[in-house]
């Protein structure tokens, strides 16, 4: 070694030097990492502004308008269906045994009969039943008994009140309001032994015009 000092010196290794690249890629990652922190931040104040109390509301109103609209655009009505009955035989076989059974001839035009039953003597007391639906779709029911007592009076309508009276082809009906149903009224005519109640929802005109038809 040269006494005058110019060769390396003994006390450690030279200092190592960073590589630029090195840098530059710790740099670019740690960029990386600090834009997807305030990425994700931001996304998550957004949300949260989302889900406000108000945009809530505005976003239910929405839904409720586009249900609405849809109800109305595909709502059809359903028209009740009416299931006509035959009568004309039934109501022939029971003048057979009870000549005092009654029926419309005619029947009002657009009128339908849609039930029908007669208990025959055996099943005393003998009862005649039409029921019928009106153009208006409204009920009409004829009611008859071979007994004149309020006892039948009372089953068929339940509890009344007087109401007056109707005239119809010259004969005075009993005008009834029934206390039991609703916007239900009859027509009640005894004599003969017989027990004739005309009733139903269709007010008292139609049961007149049905009541005039009875033959």
């Amino acid at each position: 070694m040269s006494s005058t000092g110019q060769g390396p010196s003994n006390d450690g290794a030279p200092a190592a030097t960073e590589d630029p690249r090195a840098v530059a890629a710790a740099r670019e990652k740690a960029r990386a990492r600090a834009e997807a922190i305030a990425y994700r931040e931001q996304n998550q104040k957004d949300r949260a502004k989302a889900r406000t109390l108000p945009n809530m509301v505005w976003a239910l109103v929405a839904c409720f308008i586009v249900v609405a609209f849809l109800m109305i655009v595909t709502w059809r009505p359903k028209e009740e269906k009416v299931n006509a009955v035959e009568y004309s035989a039934q109501l022939e076989d029971a003048r057979k045994v009870a000549p005092w059974v009654r029926g419309p001839e005619p029947m009002p035009t657009g009128w339908t009969a849609t039930s029908v039953e007669f208990r025959a003597p055996e099943q005393r007391p003998m009862t005649w039943h039409l029921g019928i639906v009106t153009t208006e779709k409204k009920y009409v029911g004829l009611e008859q008994s071979n007994v004149t007592g309020g006892q039948f009076q009372s089953d068929k309508m339940g509890r009344t009140s007087d109401d007056g009276t109707s005239t119809v082809s010259g004969v005075t009906w009993q005008r009834k309001v029934l206390l039991d149903r609703k916007e239900e009224n009859a027509l009640v005519l005894v004599g003969s032994g017989v027990t004739t109640i005309v009733t139903g929802n269709a007010g008292y005109p139609a049961l007149e015009a049905f009541a005039s038809t009875l033959r």
